[in-house]
């Protein structure tokens, strides 16, 4: 899978990144070998084991941070990690990823 960044070749320090940042931070979380093992993985193992009392913001939060550091240093993106993602969008992120990770849980995919 091709992320819309990767066709950027120069540094994006835009004040708006051309893509949907939510959505490419999704492609990365998953489909970053190294990311996916060490953070995304454990992320969800929790998710299964504690079901209903997992705290989405609480337990996706960090993680989600340090895909944001991840994602600028990995794709030369020229954003304070902080700032990558706004309030909502980290919000929005943290929703999509819980949503469809819980679907795929209940589904036996994990």
């Amino acid at each position: 899978m091709v992320m819309i960044r990767e066709f950027y070749n120069k540094p994006i320090d835009d004040a708006s990144l051309p893509y949907d940042i939510v959505d490419d931070m999704a492609v990365f979380v998953r489909n970053d070998p190294m990311f996916y093992r060490k953070n995304f993985f454990p992320a969800i193992q929790k998710m299964k084991a504690k079901g209903s009392n997992f705290d989405p913001v609480k337990e996706l939060g960090p993680m989600i941070d340090k895909a944001s550091h991840n994602y600028c240093k990995k794709f030369n993106i020229n954003k304070r990690p902080e700032t990558l993602l706004n309030a909502e969008e980290k919000k929005v992120l943290i929703n999509k990823l819980y949503s469809e990770e819980m679907t795929q849980i209940r589904n036996g995919s994990y």
